[in-house]
């Protein structure tokens, strides 16, 4: 059962603060209880956006809790300006302030730091900030692996992938989501970073109902595909993903590599993992497991919980 006022002292020894000043400027998750690893605290999660505190409840707590827990924060991070509260578990995840510096004003939007790459992320209009911290070790491979490549980046929401790819020397990069909102703060990111979009492009499309047209921008040389496990009327990952699957090698060049992603706990009573292994040996055997990218060590899971971020190399 969500107790946080029972297991506070559990949650504050398990804090993954930053260590450094260079650290401080970092955005990061500093508490992950929605691995299911600490007992009575599966409701809670807490980033670090600095200068704000963002504390997110997927269940509803007492205030005093919550009172005591922004107490504790501030006191392991004096440099917040702010402690924000959002009610993931209410509609539209509604998020209240809980603390404010008096030199502070309200935040709706912020830039952030991911390594040396810079983000704009929203809070209190979206359930969602913007940018998701479990992916960080996805960004820096691909930023890692971007030069001199064609890149699709399939469910590209706020585009993070394209921001570390074309930070990391690539060819090009399509970005297809079906949210043009997203697609345009993609934009803003690439620009926060000072990018040429000559060679990025931003489609709002369908991607199920678009086949032939991102064909048409191909091969490509690396495809990331990050997609919401459920997205009422548009996407169901456990039959959709293998509609994917199925029309790689019309997508891809030979030696080309995937990321392919996928965040739940189990689809079609199988781990999440089993089941994208399974697909592709099924639908793609010519690919190639050759990586498994783990998150930051914040993310502590248990029964396979937490996201999946597989790479593949074609081999024929």
């Amino acid at each position: 059962m969500p107790d946080l006022i029972t297991n506070l002292s559990v949650l504050l020894d398990n804090l993954h603060l930053p260590t450094n000043s260079s650290e401080l400027e970092q955005a990061q998750r500093i508490f992950h209880g929605r691995g299911h690893a600490y007992e009575g605290l599966h409701h809670v999660t807490i980033d670090w956006l600095p200068p704000i505190i963002l504390i997110t409840l997927f269940a509803k707590e007492s205030t005093t809790a919550i009172d005591e827990l922004a107490t504790e924060l501030r006191k392991k991070l004096p440099d917040a300006k702010k402690v924000l509260l959002q009610h993931r578990y209410l509609s539209h995840g509604p998020i209240d302030e809980i603390y404010s510096d008096e030199s502070s004003n309200p935040v709706q939007r912020l830039e952030v730091l991911e390594g040396d790459l810079k983000f704009q992320i929203t809070l209190g209009k979206a359930r969602n900030t913007g940018l998701f911290l479990d992916m960080r070790n996805g960004r820096q491979w691909v930023k890692q692996h971007s030069h001199g490549k064609r890149i699709l980046n399939l469910f590209s929401y706020t585009c993070g992938f394209s921001v570390a790819a074309i930070e990391g020397g690539a060819k090009s990069v399509l970005n297809i989501d079906m949210s043009s909102a997203a697609l345009n703060i993609g934009r803003t990111n690439h620009r926060l970073n000072n990018h040429d979009l000559d060679n990025v492009r931003f489609q709002k499309l369908d991607i199920f109902k678009s086949f032939s047209r991102i064909r048409k921008f191909g091969p490509y040389d690396l495809l990331i595909c990050d997609p919401p496990t459920l997205q009422k009327g548009s996407v169901d990952i456990a039959k959709d993903y293998a509609k994917i699957i199925r029309r790689l090698d019309s997508f891809m060049d030979f030696d080309s590599q995937l990321m392919m992603c996928i965040n739940a706990t189990q689809i079609e009573g199988e781990s999440s993992k089993e089941f994208l292994l399974s697909k592709m040996k099924e639908f793609a055997p010519n690919y190639q497991l050759i990586e498994e990218i783990k998150p930051p060590m914040v993310y502590k899971e248990t029964q396979g919980r937490g996201v999946k971020i597989l790479i593949y190399k074609r081999s024929s």
